[in-house]
């Protein structure tokens, strides 16, 4: 059986990315809800519909896990999706724990880059509530990040401005670690190390993921089902645009 990775775009490529390294002898499922991206600007309540569709129709196809490949989602309805399914569901967090571990080490503060319903969620809160103790931790939000993403805008002088208007407030000497808390984010690493110093970590929460995933199916001695097959979908519909397909493998190699 197949692993289902969902987002609401190509964010969860990264996602992908990471799981064919460390799982490449199983079968995917790539789901990418394009027909309603961007979620972080959307009400909670639209976002868990879109997200009970797609993992609704991800089921249908016979998996063995799904991985919430999306910050948002995974804030607004994991535990749910839990409880409905009996097939494994992951989840995926802003890379706070270990950013945190390593700025305090450093004398430093934290920077997480997310969308705004991540940022707003309760999930998130409770999570910077348990670890930072020191309050280190300063959040923004950066929704045009995911719109930039979906336009295969990565490197340009927009982005570039994008980013130096959003940051302009921060005093950007002050951060060791700046978590990339949406999973969109990792393309933009080239142009956020622009910004930053070269010392400063750009972590995201993908492998810490896959290891997870890993270990449960290690756990239920369900790996190695598959040959690294990657079948994609676009909001229920599936890819076979040869197109279409060619700018996912362009975005695996790009990472």
């Amino acid at each position: 059986m197949k692993i289902g990775i969902f987002d609401s775009g190509i964010g969860g490529i990264t996602v992908l990315h990471q799981a064919l390294k460390l799982l490449p002898n199983e079968d995917y499922i790539y789901y990418a809800d394009t027909m309603n991206v961007p979620y972080g600007e959307k009400s909670k309540e639209a976002v868990k519909q879109y997200i009970f569709e797609a993992v609704d129709f991800i089921a249908r196809q016979g998996v063995k896990a799904v991985v919430i490949a999306c910050n948002t989602a995974t804030s607004v309805a994991v535990e749910d999706l839990r409880a409905k399914y009996s097939f494994p569901v992951l989840g995926i967090e802003p890379a706070v724990k270990p950013a945190v571990q390593i700025s305090e080490a450093l004398g430093k503060r934290v920077l997480v880059l997310a969308t705004s319903l991540t940022l707003k969620e309760k999930k998130f809160h409770d999570l910077v509530d348990r670890i930072d103790s020191h309050a280190i931790v300063d959040k923004l939000p950066l929704p045009n990040l995911v719109q930039f993403a979906e336009r295969f805008q990565f490197n340009e002088d927009a982005v570039i401005g994008y980013l130096e208007d959003q940051l302009s407030p921060f005093d950007l000497k002050q951060y060791g670690t700046v978590v990339l808390g949406c999973t969109h984010f990792p393309f933009f690493k080239g142009s956020l190390r622009k910004l930053f110093a070269d010392d400063v970590l750009l972590m995201d929460g993908s492998v810490g993921t896959v290891k997870n995933l890993k270990r449960v199916l290690e756990a239920s001695n369900r790996t190695n089902e598959g040959t690294g097959q990657v079948t994609f979908y676009t909001s229920g519909v599936k890819v076979e645009d040869e197109g279409a397909l060619s700018k996912y493998h362009r975005l695996l190699e790009m990472l």
